[in-house]
């Protein structure tokens, strides 16, 4: 039993300082995602140390440190993802006579090869979203949303490589376009929300490959494409959402970059994680699925949907508008990781990152 501990918080010690490293590859960076995992088997091999007769021993008494040490420093990136943190942006509580607009979306990742429509499309009719965006959606499921009442409003880029992606707004689009910031087959789009004459947002939708096999041997292309987008942003004043797919956790050192340098707030920060992936395992869940959004909203409601058939649960916002000016939402100044982000700017991604625009009329 001693040995198995000993070896267990090894590796429990090895899984929470990868990270901590500036290197790309997908095995270490792959290590950014499970803290919560990890928090949980910390406090495992401690109840198993205090509960076990003869667990004990120098080395697993030693191991004992180590492990509540990686517990303690689990939880402190976890916990500003919980009911027990300050929010970043604040609730906005509709009340009879508020008439300051609202802006409902639903983002979901369909899975490309999962061919049961209807739960997504019964969920949208229920919620009655304004916006809707989709991931991973090819010319199967572009025929399958264009039954939609209502949605008139489109930009749509059906693929087959697992990143297509369409946008169905009820609320007119203008200069919408399609981007290619990083790889030429993985687009981006944007557009100007006109939700009414006095509230204009600029929607950036995003869907980067993840570090994985068969996917990028290192997070590069995520990374660049990420902090091209925000550094795009950096000194931008307007409303500003940001969603989709990020392939990455809301803790780690690149998102916290983009949040950096963007100046956009996480809609879970004192409210919860709201794993979106994986749907199908529990035990291995963690939150792929954003939306950033600048200091002009508060959040009417968040939720997880249901089960639809795909490897991610649909997210559901409904964002308030209000003037930054009075807003209390808690703009965090941190120190920006330069060594972080000098590293990724200066691949030879970036270098070759010339971005193909398509732009699209009206956003039809």
């Amino acid at each position: 039993m001693s040995l198995f501990l000993s070896v267990f918080a090894l590796a429990l010690v090895l899984a929470t300082l990868l990270p901590l490293s500036i290197r790309r590859a997908w095995w270490i960076r792959s290590m950014d995602f499970p803290r919560l995992q990890l928090a949980i088997l910390a406090g495992l091999w401690l109840l198993i140390w205090v509960l076990v007769p003869h667990a004990g021993g120098f080395w697993t008494s030693a191991s004992a440190l180590l492990v509540l040490a990686v517990l303690v420093y689990q939880c402190y990136w976890i916990y500003p993802y919980t009911g027990l943190h300050r929010r970043e942006v604040e609730n906005r509580v509709i009340r009879p006579g508020d008439t300051r607009p609202t802006l409902r979306m639903l983002n979901s990742n369909v899975l490309m090869t999962n061919r049961n429509s209807e739960p997504l499309l019964s969920l949208i009719r229920q919620h009655q979203p304004d916006i809707v965006i989709t991931l991973e959606s090819d010319q199967w499921w572009q025929d399958k949303l264009d039954t939609l009442d209502g949605y008139i409003h489109r930009i749509r880029c059906p693929l087959d490589n697992l990143y297509g992606m369409h946008v169905y707004s009820r609320l007119p689009l203008t200069e919408s376009r399609i981007d290619y910031l990083v790889e030429d087959d993985k687009p981006s789009m944007s557009a100007l929300v006109n939700l009414d004459s006095d509230h204009q947002i600029q929607l950036h939708v995003v869907h980067p490959a993840p570090p994985a096999p068969g996917e990028n041997d290192e997070s590069t292309e995520r990374d660049v494409e990420l902090l091209m987008l925000a550094k795009a942003l950096e000194e931008r004043n307007n409303r500003i959402i940001v969603a989709g797919d990020l392939n990455d956790v809301a803790w780690s050192a690149t998102t916290r970059l983009f949040r950096q340098l963007s100046g956009l707030l996480d809609l879970r920060v004192g409210r919860g994680l709201f794993n979106t992936f994986h749907a199908e395992h529990w035990y291995a869940r963690w939150p792929l699925d954003h939306i950033f959004v600048s200091s002009h909203f508060e959040v009417v409601d968040i939720r997880r949907l249901p089960y639809i058939g795909s490897d991610h649960f649909p997210l559901l916002v409904e964002l308030g508008m209000t003037d930054d000016t009075q807003s209390d939402n808690a703009v965090v100044e941190e120190e920006v990781d330069e060594e972080r982000l000098e590293s990724i700017l200066q691949s030879s991604t970036a270098e070759n990152a010339q971005a193909p625009v398509v732009q699209l009329d009206g956003g039809q």
